[in-house]
């Protein structure tokens, strides 16, 4: 099965070294992150430890800092560095064109289980 894109914004809307949040049905949100090269991730915008939202967080090389307690998840895995453990969804991310693509299976997907929770 081909991957379906949902373009969610411009990667010049994400403040370098900062996040957007894209909004979704559920009480979940997606935390899109821009780090100093450009490179953008996509984690769900829940801590792993308390929930804390990500993308209120300070970015630094390809990590976040949870802005409750300050600990570091991985933004390529939505892991947390030890010696804290626990890891948050992360999102599969394309650009073209300067454009930001979440793919839209993985966003409806997580909804869907959401719900039916």
């Amino acid at each position: 099965m081909s991957q379906q894109w949902k373009a969610v914004c411009n990667v010049t809307d994400i403040p370098v070294l900062g996040a957007r949040v894209v909004h979704r049905a559920t009480t979940d949100d997606v935390a899109v992150f821009r780090n100093s090269d450009d490179k953008i991730f996509a984690l769900l915008d829940r801590c792993p430890h308390k929930g804390g939202p990500l993308s209120q967080g300070i970015v630094f090389g390809e990590r976040v800092a949870c802005p409750l307690h300050s600990w570091n998840i991985e933004l390529g895995s939505g892991c947390a560095v030890a010696p804290d453990e626990g890891c948050t969804q992360k999102f599969s991310v394309k650009v073209e064109d300067g454009k930001v693509f979440l793919d839209l299976d993985e966003l409806n997907a997580l909804a869907v289980e959401a719900k039916a929770a």
